[in-house]
């Protein structure tokens, strides 16, 4: 069907409000945490992937890093290997830590470079273990009640949090056609394999090479307030207060957390963003309006 006059004028209109934005960040590195519905409807991974292969295209640099817990619990579930948590975390067991490797650097993470390279892209997929991508420490994990006089030291077996970014290897996919697909698995100084939060290493990998923009699709449409408006352009020191007064409290915080430390160490701004909208990341990134929560220093 041919288009209309109103179509084409559309079409055209969004075209020029992209072009200040595009000419803004050419040359720029975007770090994506994708995840969340986004990864699991077919409609929404390939917008998902057009996304990363369009941003390339025009000399944006992607580097994707993505998570994968549903997949994981129904492996184990499937291989009778009982999960238990933490405080949100999943006690990972070396058994457990084989089939962490298996699905997060085998299954989903190729699945996501197969779903780029099938939209006309270059993706390579990569873990923390290639070129010492991802340095790690073991998480500790401590627990203290009432009745406690010192606090519990519990451990998750091989859960870690990020020690150090090797960006010569991300610094040489930036300067070629390849797009990075990162698996949140580190390697700590022993050679153990260490799963990591997914948003903990895209706000860590942002930080190390100086990115742009942390994107963080999530399955809501942004931060809100008490009464359930969006907040949209945020400074660090509003979302510290927020935080604060209780507004921000439960499973979003450690993710408006990531984001709020990456803006403190160095990003220019961080975006939870609506993983669940259609071509989302482009929304974000080349619209006035946008999809989600801005957080910056400004």
């Amino acid at each position: 069907m041919p288009l209309t006059r109103d179509d084409a004028f559309n079409i055209a209109k969004v075209l020029s409000e992209a072009l200040p934005y595009i000419q803004r960040f050419v040359g720029k590195t975007i770090v994506v945490k994708y995840g969340g519905n986004a990864m699991t409807e077919d409609q929404l991974k390939n917008s998902f992937a057009r996304d990363m292969v369009m941003l390339k295209l025009i000399g944006i640099n992607p580097i994707v890093v993505h998570g994968g817990g549903p997949q994981i619990g129904d492996l184990l579930d499937k291989l009778n290997i009982e999960s238990h948590f933490v405080n949100g975390m999943r006690v990972t067991t070396s058994q457990a830590m084989d089939v962490v490797e298996m699905v997060l650097g085998g299954l989903v993470n190729k699945d996501i470079v197969n779903l780029i390279n099938q939209n006309g892209g270059q993706a390579i997929g990569l873990t923390g273990k290639d070129g010492q991508l991802i340095k790690a420490t073991k998480l500790k994990v401590t627990q203290k009640t009432p009745e406690m006089q010192q606090p519990e030291i519990i451990d998750i077996g091989h859960v870690g949090e990020v020690a150090h970014i090797n960006t010569k290897v991300l610094e040489m996919l930036a300067n070629s056609d390849i797009i990075p697909v990162i698996a949140p698995i580190g390697v700590g100084e022993d050679g153990q394999s260490y799963n990591i939060n997914a948003d903990l290493v895209a706000g860590k990998v942002a930080e190390a090479v100086k990115a742009e923009k942390l994107l963080l699709l999530t399955n809501i449409a942004g931060l809100m307030d008490k009464e359930g408006n969006i907040l949209t352009g945020l400074t660090t020191e509003q979302v510290d207060g927020l935080i604060e007064d209780g507004t921000i409290y439960g499973g979003m915080l450690p993710k408006i957390q990531c984001a709020l430390d990456a803006v403190k160490g160095g990003v220019t701004s961080s975006h939870i963003i609506d993983g669940r909208v259609s071509h989302s990341t482009m929304l974000e990134i080349f619209t006035d309006e946008g999809v989600g929560t801005l957080i910056t220093n400004e």
